[in-house]
């Protein structure tokens, strides 16, 4: 198990690229699979999420040529096989991802049950339902799901709450099918629209309503083609170093990003007394005085997303005052708040009062458990002490990370191998921003 070791107690100030984002590079990776023709991806990342989509596209039959560090060329001339291999399947969440272009070219699939981050269950049942009125019959055992189809049809679908990764597979499965699908209260992630932006690239015809960014519009064309498309930079990468300069009382420069996907994030540290400086493609983020504290609730886009609230949590234990979180998306995450409590931080937590929680939570109510808290009261600011910590979590894990780069003293992160799951050589630009951290490869 790999390990950071952390000499905490530094500013982080300078300049910082963004990366390609995750949850859009690894996604798009499968959309190239619609056509027979080469796709070119450029921005892509290298971490092990990308690297484990790129090992089962291989697999399915994927050509996929390297061009340079982070461009892509992949090609599937054809699917050479429609079962998931259950090894690298249940490593990731990914798998299920592979339904659209397995079923609009070969009308079927088998995956492994759903894996990734331990942060509550992520029930299918909305991406199924939508499914079967497309004409696809779903068969399922105690590991795995199989999904057939005769002829993938359009249709008109509700979605009872937005789902972001159901709402994408939706966009690749109807983007070949048969006549014109509606999607309903459609997610609105930036990441969504880039998929978009790549799929009407390859001839798709998708449009969201100009009026209501919830309606998205699928007219299904016959054949998709080759086309070249650069990935939309990862915000949760940016809200990453804004938060390690502010836990830090430091500053950074942060370059190729789009403000305006990060803006909730902005405006809410704003509020708190940090300065910022917005560009066209970057973001200027400083630590002026003591910060204030705040009260959140993560919501699907535009809200405060849910990735951002594990290192935003640190930010608030350097705050003035009680602040609170109110996870809204997932059943159970708040992993980190025990690392943040192990290296002193003061913290409680708590259960909305709600009048109605099926409808106030956007996770199914069957995923939720009595164990599970769903808020948690931060007060600070707190002196952060060193300590030795193993992560199993991706936020998780690079919150602990910037949490002890805000302690003083040296800590040890075992676990490094979930935070490549979505930064990449994290150590190696947090040391360019003047953090003192090793990379411990084992």
């Amino acid at each position: 198990m790999s390990k950071y070791i952390i000499d905490g107690g530094n500013p982080l100030t300078g300049e910082v690229f963004i990366r390609g984002a995750k949850n859009a590079s690894y996604k798009q990776i499968i959309a190239s699979m619609l056509t027979s023709d080469p796709i070119e991806l450029i921005n892509v990342p290298q971490i092990s999420d990308v690297k484990i989509t790129k090992s089962i596209a291989a697999h399915l039959g994927a050509k996929i040529e390297e061009l340079g560090e982070h461009s892509l060329s992949i090609q599937t001339k054809n699917i050479t096989d429609t079962v998931i291999p259950s090894g690298t399947g249940e490593k990731s969440r990914t798998s299920f991802i592979f339904s659209g272009p397995l079923l609009a070219r070969c009308g079927q699939i088998t995956f492994p049950s759903p894996g990734g981050d331990k942060i509550g269950e992520r029930p299918l049942d909305r991406l199924f339902a939508c499914l079967k009125q497309m004409n696809v019959e779903i068969l399922s055992d105690e590991n795995s799901y199989t999904l057939k189809t005769s002829g993938l049809i359009g249709t008109d679908y509700t979605f009872p709450k937005p789902s972001h990764t159901s709402t994408e597979v939706i966009l690749m499965t109807a983007v070949t099918a048969k006549g014109e699908t509606i999607i309903r209260n459609a997610a609105c992630e930036p990441e969504i629209d880039d998929l978009i932006e790549l799929l009407n690239k390859m001839g798709g015809k998708i449009k969201r309503d100009e009026n209501n960014p919830a309606l998205i519009y699928i007219n299904g064309v016959k054949n998709l083609h080759s086309a070249s498309h650069q990935i939309i930079s990862d915000r949760n990468e940016a809200v990453t170093f804004a938060c390690g300069a502010l836990s830090t009382k430091g500053s950074v420069s942060i370059l190729r990003i789009n403000p305006k996907t990060i803006y909730t994030f902005l405006k809410t540290i704003e509020k708190m007394g940090a300065k910022t400086n917005w560009g066209k493609d970057e973001v200027f983020v400083s630590w002026e005085k003591p910060l204030t504290a705040i009260s959140i609730e993560t919501e699907p886009e535009p809200g405060f997303m849910t990735d951002w609230q594990a290192v935003f949590s640190l930010v608030l234990t350097q705050s003035v005052g009680c602040s609170s979180i109110i996870e809204r998306v997932f059943p159970s995450r708040f992993q980190h708040i025990k690392f943040l409590n192990e290296m002193g931080a003061k913290t409680k937590f708590f259960q909305p009062k709600v009048s109605d929680p099926a409808t106030y939570y956007h996770f199914n109510p069957e995923s939720d458990k009595p164990e599970y808290f769903h808020g948690v009261k931060i007060y600070g600011p707190s002196k952060l002490h060193a300590t030795n910590l193993t992560v199993a979590d991706l936020r998780a894990g690079a919150t602990s990370t910037l949490a002890a780069l805000t302690a003083e003293g040296q800590s040890a992160i075992d676990g490094v191998e979930y935070i490549e799951r979505g930064y990449e050589k994290l150590a190696e630009r947090l040391s360019s921003l003047g953090a003192k951290i090793k990379y411990i490869k084992i």
